[in-house]
């Protein structure tokens, strides 16, 4: 565990003459919807020398029987061989078939399912693909990785999320477009205003679909597929599967192909553990942490807006290069945070909940819990920012 250097940092910093900063956070107490998680699960090392069986795709994406241009846009990513959703996934979708895949984090979904549609969209330009995601950041990301898969082919996107312009994303709707991606609530508002068309639509994409459930969307993903074509290709991707879940599959897709490449809660490169903060106060210990030489691109995960907000702003006045994601912040504020972050330019992102979903930023060293996740479900999804595809990461999560 990290508590012997952790407290040594934090004393150093006391004597540094900084800011007195007892009485934030102080203290780490369970809320009540926290109090059923095992610390216990918050430990796990990584086993250096443990032999994995290499995975061993069916094919490679130059194999694949897709357009050319395609092709060359998938290997300018520096995509040569297929995650196992993209393997398993794939080939199912190009021939048309419903989808349910249920994989960890970080494993290639949007891969998976962006490389046959877009095909498809280019095989048959009346096409129309619907993609719908629990959050704004999502929606951009995917936004993002469609256009450089699909550059040079003539097919374009709309993002439509809340926080941003509606009148800018009904004027874009408008234009011509092939995919529309975005939140359900901005959906459903922009079908109500008839700036959406949802009956053109006939294949869609839902994506995190656990999420969307958590997040309180079960009736606007219900609402939006109702309103679809009832012959229609549907892809379902999630973590995890409910009740809840199995009732959207079963009463929204045909005969889908189940495809589960999930192989633990927690990635297996992601070393985890936690610090112990009894005694110390939690800033001087997260500072402490900061300064070593290893955390070089830090997302620290905080419970409310404020205390985020808050903590980023300790973190600027002394020193640290920081950026913040929250409720609060505007489209282009969380976009401007997260494009620097992504980017090396800024080096921490402090961030609620709302970052722990979806979001496939490159080289993230560590992922700090600086307040206790609300669920178990909630811990999985933030800690697996870091250690993506096969990179190592580490996690730590703060505990009185």
């Amino acid at each position: 565990m990290y508590q012997r250097n952790v407290r040594n940092n934090s004393r150093s910093f006391r004597r540094g003459g900084g800011t007195s900063f007892r009485g934030i956070g102080s203290r780490t107490r369970l809320p009540k919807k926290q109090s059923n998680i095992d610390i216990s699960k918050f430990i796990n090392k990584i086993i250096v020398n443990e032999e994995v069986e290499a995975f061993i795709p069916t094919t490679a994406f130059n194999d694949l029987p897709v357009n050319d241009v395609l092709k060359r846009n998938i290997t300018a990513k520096g995509y040569t061989t297929p995650t196992p959703i993209q393997d398993e996934a794939i080939p199912y979708i190009l021939a048309g078939r419903d989808i349910v895949g249920i994989a960890n984090t970080g494993t290639g979904k949007t891969g998976a399912f962006l490389i046959p549609l877009i095909n498809k969209i280019v095989e048959s330009p009346k096409e129309n693909v619907l993609i719908v995601v629990p959050t704004r950041e999502l929606a951009t990301q995917i936004n993002q990785e469609f256009k450089e898969f699909a550059r040079g082919t003539g097919l374009f996107s709309v993002c439509c999320v809340g926080g941003a312009s509606i009148s800018g994303q009904i004027r874009d709707l408008r234009r011509r477009n092939h995919v529309v991606i975005g939140t359900p609530g901005r959906m459903k508002d922009l079908f109500q205003r008839r700036s959406l068309d949802l009956a053109r639509f006939n294949t869609v994409v839902l994506d995190e679909a656990d999420r969307m459930l958590d997040m309180g969307f079960i009736n606007d993903m219900r609402f939006l597929l109702s309103h679809l074509p009832k012959r229609r290709h549907t892809l379902f991707f999630s973590a995890t599967l409910s009740r809840d879940i199995e009732n959207i599959i079963g009463d929204f897709l045909v005969d889908p192909i189940h495809i589960s490449v999930k192989t633990q809660d927690t990635a297996k490169n992601v070393d985890q553990d936690i610090v112990k903060i009894a005694g110390s106060d939690k800033i001087d210990v997260l500072q402490g942490l900061l300064s070593q030489k290893e955390f070089t691109k830090v997302l620290v995960f905080g419970r409310t807006k404020h205390g985020v907000e808050k903590l980023s702003k300790i973190l600027a006045k002394n020193g640290f290069n920081v950026q913040s994601i929250h409720g609060n912040k505007s489209h282009y504020e969380r976009q401007k945070a997260l494009a620097l972050f992504s980017n090396s330019q800024t080096h921490i992102l402090v961030a609620t909940d709302v970052a722990a979903r979806g979001l496939d930023i490159e080289d993230i060293s560590h992922v700090i819990n600086y307040d206790l996740p609300n669920s178990y479900d909630d811990y999985v999804h933030r800690i697996g920012r870091t250690g993506r595809g096969d990179k190592k990461g580490k996690a730590l999560t703060f505990v009185g």
